[in-house]
């Protein structure tokens, strides 16, 4: 454990003020649908959180799984003894799902506490740090949350950022406070890029800031499920004779023209082919239908297909039905993965490798950065400017597909020089837990 230490004056003030802007708004967070569940957690009105070896904070789903990776390993790097207790906790449902089933699954190899995260409000902060009592605190990716961070500060516990992430608009945030973030600065920090490093070590200063690789990789699987029949069913023509199937995935609000666009050349560039539409949020369905009706391009609804009944060559078929875009791509000839073609980041578009198959995105991708650029100039990934590139990629893909066996090989090829990153973080966590 680091020394507790007294925080100085300014810092002090800065926080009382933090905690006011966090009282005032408490009433509204409440009738948020997603915060009032959990609410008597993450207001402590049901006690503290339980004492713990260990406090993971992941923020959603995502880091979720990272902390599942984590101690999937952690374990092995410490002495004998009773099994490791952890107290991860989250933001959300989704993580809180996570990390339930991470319990489950860990079989008593350490015993893990999913809970949510109580709100960062420095006194309740302090409350629930002084009962948890763990010999180190782990902040997935970019869980920077001056409450927590003063409290491990005042507590000496020591706090360590891992597979740390930080875009150039969250370190203009956080240069706001340069004079706080110092003084709350963790023991800590592993970033999973030399730039990201640069951008913590702005924030917090760079003498404990260094690079790991990023746990994603490690968690990265391309070896695909076999395609399912149910879902193959639905598509016209046998193998070998069947028309192309052109998957448009995850496509997001903002975009749609755009791929509106795309529908429409895929159309006139692919007679025959069916296109499987997918949006990424299933209240857009209505105003897609619109959409393709208004363009001359009628469509069908997946739901209204069934084993019975395929769709026509040509066809569009319209995605209202969850869960089945992991299998789509397991049968398309080539597709394209939303959020890319506006400035949103981008969808996950390494799922379609495992399923063979290369993905074409748009400009933005800044959601999948740490991949790396290699992952074009190797040619696992296509990338376009805009609309027109998407589809003279999707035509050409789709006329020339390439192997599926010799795509998801590269692919398992790429992420495996790049893993590591788990045993990294892990080693930084036992020899905290250890000195601890």
């Amino acid at each position: 454990m680091a020394a507790p230490e007294r925080l100085p004056f300014a810092v002090r003030a800065g926080l009382a003020l933090y905690g006011l802007a966090w009282r005032t708004t408490l009433h509204g967070l409440k009738r948020n649908a997603r915060l009032r569940e959990g609410w008597d957690a993450r207001v402590l009105a049901s006690g503290p959180p339980p004492k713990a070896d260990l406090w993971i904070q992941a923020a959603s789903g995502g880091e979720a799984y990272l902390a599942w990776e984590l101690l999937r390993r952690l374990p092995a790097l410490l002495p004998g003894g009773p099994p490791l207790r952890v107290l991860a906790t989250t933001f959300t449902s989704q993580g809180l799902g996570v990390l339930e089933r991470a319990r489950a699954a860990l079989d008593g190899q350490a015993e893990l506490l999913p809970a949510y995260v109580p709100f960062d409000l420095p006194g309740r902060m302090r409350r629930a740090l002084a009962a948890v009592r763990p010999r180190a605190v782990v902040l997935l990716e970019t869980e920077l949350w001056p409450g927590l961070l003063a409290a491990c500060r005042e507590q000496g516990a020591p706090a360590l950022i891992v597979n740390g992430r930080m875009t150039d608009k969250s370190l203009r945030g956080y240069s706001h406070l340069p004079w706080l973030w110092r003084a709350l600065a963790p023991a800590r920090v592993l970033a999973v890029s030399e730039a990201d490093a640069r951008r913590f070590g702005r924030v917090f200063g760079a003498q404990n800031v260094g690079v790991m690789r990023n746990i994603k990789f490690d968690r990265l699987d391309f070896s695909a499920a076999p395609p399912q029949a149910e879902l193959a069913a639905l598509l016209p023509g046998t193998a070998g004779s069947a028309p192309p199937f052109v998957v448009l995935g995850s496509v997001r609000r903002e975009e749609e023209a755009d791929v509106l666009r795309i529908v429409q050349g895929l159309r006139q560039r692919l007679p025959g082919a069916v296109i499987g539409l997918f949006p990424r949020h299933m209240q857009r369905v209505a105003a897609w239908r619109k959409l393709l009706e208004g363009a001359g391009a009628p469509c069908v609804l997946r739901s209204a297909l069934d084993a019975g009944k395929a769709a026509a060559p040509g066809a569009v078929i319209l995605w209202d039905v969850f869960g089945e875009l992991s299998a789509a791509f397991s049968l398309a000839d080539c597709c394209f993965l939303g959020g890319s073609l506006a400035d949103l980041g981008g969808q996950n578009f390494l799922e379609p490798l495992g399923c063979g198959v290369t993905p074409v995105i748009g400009p933005s991708w800044s959601n999948f950065a740490w991949v790396g650029e290699e992952i074009f100039s190797a040619g696992l990934v296509r990338r376009a400017a805009d609309w027109r590139g998407v589809l003279d990629e999707l035509c050409a893909l789709a006329a020339a597909p390439p192997e599926r066996a010799a795509v998801r090989s590269a692919a398992a090829a790429y992420a495996a020089s790049r893993r590591g990153g788990a045993d990294a973080a892990c080693q930084a966590v036992a020899e905290c837990l250890i000195s601890g």
